[in-house]
């Protein structure tokens, strides 16, 4: 498990990681040759300069050892790893700091922690890698309660069970996804989610917030692996029936998965597991001219609904490719790819370039052989779009720092409303960013495909005003989000609602269902301590 020392308290990542001096002023240097203005990278903040007040509450005996005040504790507790985030981390505006960080050690010390919470009318904020963009671990809104209590599940770590057989394992919601692949890997199984908050986040977090992964189709969302889970509630502990499948009834899984930390807090589950795979084929396909995204849509659109299920099917239009370094031309790039532990892919393969060349793509000669390692995936534009992405987090912070606005909007929608969808969207965020910022730009790529619909993820870099990226970056989000709710696509694909999305939510959801959603809240957490704010009011 990588320390907590390690971790940046205000940024994303370890300390020291990402991009140093020189390629810092590199990107910085880039961005003023783009956008034609002058920009002043500041230094990162140092953990001496934070101050804090005391301390409102002062933990029982019996739970001391387990809480800390440390100033850097309660920063890195404060906020998650969004834009907006990173800028008041950077400002050193601490705004609603936890009063305590506790670190239990095992289920009874969670069930303790919220019985002091309910006791103490604290606010009890689950928190797993602090990888949140929306909002989801910060206490706005607890204006209620007499303190804040983060509650921080690292050392809730371990696989605690494997069922080789069933292909499942029991594994405790701290554990953070390297960790978690690594006690698999002796066994030949993998979980293979892998969200781009992969290194950061936590088992518990991604049920919670019901993460995206890995998977481009088909096994989407941490949703498709849970067989069950153990949840620790104000009102006490309960934990679901394992099983391959059940029609008994409304799910209680379902029911906590995206509860956001408002109901309960996720301790253990049992995950759905896979041999790791030995056999993988990619290849990068083309889709040239000013038409190029739309007929890149198509062959995902074919691809999506011939029941191949790619492992990755990712579209970049033409900015995105540029900005990623997957290509240099006015062209969108699919980047397509298939993973087995046992058989070949060349057939899948054959068939999916297939789709893409009938829908306009050009495919390069030799492309999509089946080999057994992953070179293909880490060459070309799909490396060139893997290591930009892995990096993109690191980036975003260099660029904060430069007062320059970087940040994403993801959402889905059906194919039927996709082109309309799609140039509304987009042409609502690049006349936000025009008129707000003067300049900048928007890309978009698909994360996530059904054969239904896609799941269109954009990303805005924009000069902001030193001082007024928060303001500027929030009249972009509310412009952009207005036309997405308004145009039918959902408020949030797999970047959680936490506080930050509770307006569209608010929107999006059906009036009974929110009234149903509160009275379960009442029954599982009646003192609303768990996370106030998120999904619903206190």
């Amino acid at each position: 498990m990588i320390a907590a020392e390690q971790r940046r308290f205000w940024g994303w990542g370890n300390e020291g990681a990402g991009p140093d001096a020189d390629h810092s002023a590199g990107i910085t240097r880039s961005l003023e040759k783009r956008f034609g203005r002058p920009l002043e990278l500041i230094p990162e903040p140092r953990a001496e300069d934070l101050a804090f007040p005391e301390p409102r509450v002062t933990a029982p005996a019996a739970l001391a050892p387990l809480c800390t005040d440390r100033p850097r504790e309660r920063a890195r507790h404060t906020y998650g790893c969004a834009f907006r985030d990173v800028v008041r981390a950077l400002r050193g505006q601490y705004e609603n700091p936890p009063d305590l960080v506790a670190f239990p050690r095992d289920e009874r010390d969670v069930t303790a922690l919220l019985a002091w919470c309910a006791d103490a009318g604290l606010a009890a904020i689950p928190y797993g890698g602090g990888s949140s963009v929306v909002g989801g671990v910060e206490a706005r809104g607890c204006d209620g309660h007499r303190g804040i209590l983060s509650i921080d599940l690292s050392r809730l770590n371990r696989v605690l069970e494997i069922d080789r057989t069933s292909r499942a394992a029991r594994i405790q919601a701290g554990i953070l996804g390297p960790a978690l692949e690594d006690a698999l890997r002796p066994h030949g199984l993998t979980l293979r989610h892998f969200p781009q908050s992969f290194e950061f986040s936590s088992l518990g977090g991604w049920i919670a917030t019901r993460a995206g992964g890995h998977y481009a189709t088909l096994y989407t969302h941490i949703d498709d692996f849970v067989e069950s889970l153990r949840v620790v509630t104000p009102r006490g502990t309960l934990e679901s029936r394992r099983l391959p499948g059940s029609g008994a009834g409304p799910s209680p899984d379902r029911l906590f998965l995206g509860s956001e930390g408002t109901l309960g807090i996720v301790v253990e589950a049992w995950l759905r597991l896979q041999d790791r795979p030995s056999l993988r084929a990619s290849a990068s396909v083309q889709f040239p001219g000013a038409g190029g995204f739309l007929r890149g849509a198509e062959a995902v659109r074919l691809l999506s609904q011939t029941g191949l299920f790619p492992t990755n099917c990712r579209l970049l239009d033409a900015a995105e490719a540029r900005l990623s370094g997957a290509g240099a031309e006015d062209a969108a790039i699919l980047v397509l790819g298939f993973e087995s532990a046992d058989h070949s892919l060349d057939a899948k393969m054959h068939r999916a370039l297939e789709c893409c060349r009938d829908a306009g793509g050009e495919v390069p000669e030799g492309a999509g052989a089946t080999r057994s390692d992953d070179t293909a995936a880490r060459e070309g534009a799909a490396g060139a779009w893997r290591r930009a992405f892995l990096n993109a987090p690191y980036v975003r912070d260099v660029l904060a720092r430069a007062a320059c606005i970087s940040e994403t909007f993801e959402t889905a929608i059906t194919w039927d409303r996709l082109e309309s969808f799609h140039a509304s969207v987009l042409g609502a965020a690049q006349d936000a960013v025009q008129r707000i910022c003067g300049t900048g730009q928007v890309s978009c790529r698909f994360t996530h495909v059904y054969p239904d619909g896609a799941a269109p993820y954009f990303t805005v870099v924009a000069p902001g005003r030193r001082g007024s990226e928060l303001e500027q970056w929030d009249e972009i989000k509310a412009a952009v989000s207005e036309v997405v709710v308004r145009e039918g696509g959902t408020v949030t694909h797999h970047h959680a609602v936490g506080r930050d999305h509770r307006p569209g939510y608010d929107r999006q959801r059906p009036d009974l269902f929110a009234e149903a959603l509160r009275a379960t809240k009442r029954t599982f957490d009646p003192g609303g301590i768990l996370n106030p704010g998120v999904l619903i009011d206190p």
